[in-house]
Order: C-alpha cells, then sequence, then structure tokens
C-alpha cells in the first residue's frame, strides 16, 4: 500500500536496527560487546560461516527443503545423524570460544551479514546455530525474523520476532520491527487482532524510545486504518519533527485525502 516497508531495503537489514532502515555495517555486533572473536576461533568454524550457496545457486537451482535453512531448523524431530553432527558442532565451539554465548554471538553476527547481502538461505542457517548454541540470544530470533519476512512468511516472521521480543523486551527497535510486519500482516490479511498488537508494541518502544521517529509513523499509519485521522496527523507531525526520512509521501496523500492536515504543514 505505501512504500515504508519494501524488500529491497531490508535485504541491508542490520542487527538492532528496523526492518526498513538501512545502515552502517558496523550495527551488525552487538550492543556493549567490545569482544572480538579470537582468529583460532573463526579459522576453527570458518566452514561453518561460509554460504550454503551461493546467490545464484539460491535463485536457479530447485531443490528439496533443506532443514538448515528452516527457521529452528524446522522445530522438527531429529534424526540420530543430526544429534550427532550437533554435538560435534558444540564441542568444536566449545573448544574456540570462551563461551557458548559468545560463540553464539559471533554466528549470529554472521547471519546479519549474509542478510545484508541477500544470502537469506545461509543467513538463516548462521541464526539457526546462534539459537542451538544459546536460546536466549534475542538477536537470532530477530534474524530468523527478518529472514522470513524477506521470504514473504509474515505469519512466521511475527512468530519469530515475537520469541525474540519476549528475550529483549526493551528493545525498542525489535518492538517497532514486530509491529511493521502485523501491520502488513494486517493490510494483507484484514486481521485487527495484529492491527491492535501492532499498537500496543509501538506504545511500548515510544515509552522505551521517546525519540523513536519510526514508531510515531507507524501508530500514524495504524491510526489511519482505525479512521482516527486527527491522531494520525499528530503522529505524522510527532515524526516528521524527529526524523524527516521516517514519513511516507504517499502516505501523506491518503491521509489528506481523508482528512486535511489540521495544522496546514502538508498540503
Amino acid at each position: 500500500m505505501w512504500g515504508w516497508l519494501l524488500l529491497p531495503a531490508l535485504a541491508h537489514a542490520q542487527a538492532r536496527t528496523p526492518v526498513m532502515v538501512k545502515v552502517p555495517r558496523s550495527a551488525t555486533k552487538p550492543a556493549g560487546s567490545a569482544t572480538k572473536t579470537p582468529p583460532v576461533a573463526e579459522s576453527a568454524v570458518a566452514h561453518l560461516a561460509q554460504p550454503v550457496a551461493t546467490p545464484k545457486q539460491e535463485a536457479t537451482i530447485v531443490r528439496e527443503v533443506d532443514a538448515r535453512i528452516l527457521p529452528l531448523f524446522g522445530e522438527r524431530s531429529k534424526s540420530a545423524q543430526q544429534i550427532e553432527d550437533e554435538i560435534r558442532f558444540l564441542n568444536e565451539c566449545d573448544q574456540n570460544f570462551t563461551s557458548r554465548e559468545e560463540a553464539s554471538q559471533f554466528f549470529a553476527a554472521r547471519g546479519w551479514e549474509y542478510v545484508s547481502e541477500a544470502q537469506l538461505d545461509t543467513a538463516a542457517y548462521r541464526f539457526n546455530l546462534a539459537n542451538l548454541l544459546n536460546d536466549k540470544n534475542g538477536d537470532a530470533f530477530w534474524g530468523l525474523g527478518v529472514v522470513c519476512y524477506q521470504r514473504n512468511q509474515l505469519s512466521d516472521a511475527i512468530n519469530m520476532l515475537k520469541r525474540g521480543a519476549a528475550l529483549a523486551d526493551t528493545n525498542a527497535v525489535l518492538l517497532t520491527d514486530l509491529a511493521t510486519v502485523e501491520l502488513e500482516y494486517y493490510q494483507a490479511k484484514h486481521d485487527t487482532t495484529s492491527l491492535t498488537e501492532a499498537r500496543d508494541h509501538l506504545q511500548k518502544a515510544i515509552f522505551l524510545n521517546p525519540s523513536h521517529a519510526t514508531a510515531f509513523a507507524r501508530l500514524s499509519q495504524i491510526s489511519y486504518h482505525r479512521a482516527e485521522y486527527r491522531n494520525a496527523w499528530a503522529y505524522l507531525h510527532k515524526a516528521y519533527k524527529l526524523d524527516l526520512a521516517s514519513i511516507d509521501l504517499g502516505y501523506i496523500q491518503e491521509l489528506l485525502a481523508k482528512e486535511p492536515d489540521p495544522i496546514g504543514l502538508f498540503k
């Protein structure tokens, strides 16, 4: 409907950043982390940080779905071989990282890098490995949510993002990402529950970060869908004052068609 949630932009998403915003590469490192993976650790797991397939192969090869590229390995029962492989992988990480939490951060960071390169299968596998190492790593769920969104699997994206938000419920950016996908799901399915949940998540995001322009812009769009046009304008003006880039011109025209700007800023 509006140009505020575009797949090409999402392909450049990074950790700690809204799915719709392209940001510097430095954002891939978890906030507050000053440690660097020792060279020996990165070398020992280098084979697991490589792509599942090249972009050309991912685009042209028709193959059976590999559980490695499904969110959380498809949450299926595992074969004896899969269990053996996972044990071997965990043992390798134990030998080459100071902790499994550190190893999990390493693989999540690799996942975000592959997201930025639009190698979604490889990104999903890295996030799955990050989750295997530490199922309390919210970045792994966040990344899987972004991958699902890129694949146009909105319900799966919401599921993953909700699980990430449950682990990082003070992360305003993650909550805004979740609300953004919920809003798109409402537009696709006309599911009013999604619209209500999106509003709740955005209100919490603004409570956590009152200067989050994107959250105000999304609240404006939610008010538009609820035919609360005066509120839609109020939220839009707040977003405009905080960050002009958060405003979509196409949306402004649709809002103007419903009700003139009460302060005459947009005409």
